[in-house]
């Protein structure tokens, strides 16, 4: 039984810190997520030349059952892994921090998924991300009967971007209905909202029973400029509701209302994962026990934290679970 099985893509984050002429020179959007091919990764890598880089398992859903997992919960997570150094490197990580993961898978020649992550002096993160064998998740990626006793399905937005990962994720909303399981999604980004919406929408289906986005998603979602028309058009999608907005905290939109919950006050050095940890955070504390009111306070807390450091992930389980113990309520 577990608490939470997530589904999503698996990804090798590579951190490395630049300035904002970089971005123009290579004519990268800010603070967005561009999906490229390898050729694309190894030019970029080129160019910044010897600049530190740091290494770590990164993907947003593995981001999320990871951080879920560090709360307390028990996970298992669908992805897809080839046989190379990241899929092994991913593999490992996450059996060692007690996740149960597909298997990697040994007969394909294509590489595993990677994302070189840029930061700028203002702690926002550039992403250009190589999918690879990553971008087409089966269901034979998918443990059935983990799914069917577990109690919440966890799935990713960036699913959408590709047709075979965007039936898997369709195809688990609808066993998880079936069974009575609830469902959780984040719509991941802007890109998502704004290029696979048709498909992004076929994995909502009727609707799920958990939302995850930040606000510009939000707008894009709804097409407008103001937050509250963009409230009332997602609600409809969940009743439960997280829409994250930097650092004045969150906006928590249940059927008895929306309440505003504030934020950190932080000197933030990265922003990668930010809204990750959130929604393990919130999740976590949601099957703990606490309101969503209570959940958002502590995910806000677990968020605050993590950008005052480099990378989308925390260093170990123990460093989750010395955060948790250190939230005040």
């Amino acid at each position: 039984m577990y608490d939470i099985y997530g589904i999503g893509n698996a990804i090798v984050d590579v951190d490395v810190t630049i300035n904002e002429d970089f971005l123009q020179a290579q004519e990268l959007p800010k603070g967005q997520m561009t999906l490229v091919d390898s050729q694309r990764i190894s030019a970029l890598v080129e160019a910044l030349g010897n600049k530190p880089m740091n290494r770590c398992s990164g993907g947003s859903a593995a981001n999320t059952i990871f951080a879920a997992t560090g709360f307390g919960l028990t996970t298992g997570y669908a992805c897809r892994l080839a046989n190379d150094v990241n899929g092994n490197y991913f593999s490992n990580e996450m059996s060692e921090a007690g996740i149960l993961t597909s298997t990697i898978d040994h007969q394909s020649s294509e590489s595993s998924g990677q994302c070189l992550v840029m930061i700028t002096d203002d702690a926002q993160r550039t992403m250009c991300t190589d999918l690879g064998i990553s971008s087409n998740v089966t269901m034979n990626e998918v443990d059935q009967p983990a799914l069917n006793q577990a109690n919440m399905l966890y799935i990713e937005g960036y699913l959408s971007s590709s047709p075979v990962s965007a039936a898997s994720a369709i195809k688990c909303h609808e066993m998880a209905k079936e069974e009575g399981i609830p469902t959780a999604l984040t719509l991941s980004d802007v890109s998502m909202v704004s290029f696979f919406r048709e498909s992004l929408t076929s994995i909502i289906g009727n609707g799920v029973d958990v939302l995850f986005c930040n606000a510009e998603e939000a707008l894009s979602w709804a097409q407008t400029d103001r937050l509250d028309i963009a409230i009332n058009e997602l609600k409809d999608i969940a009743p439960e509701l997280y829409i994250t907005l930097g650092s004045d905290g969150a906006q928590v939109v249940t059927k008895s209302g929306a309440k505003n919950i504030n934020g950190l006050a932080v000197s933030p050095v990265d922003t990668n994962g930010a809204g990750d940890i959130y929604a393990g955070a919130c999740l976590a504390a949601r099957s703990q026990g606490a309101s969503p009111q209570d959940a958002a306070r502590f995910a806000n807390h677990a968020a605050a934290h993590l950008i005052q450091l480099f990378g989308a992930r925390l260093t170990s389980v123990q460093a989750y679970a010395d955060l948790k113990g250190s939230f005040v309520s």
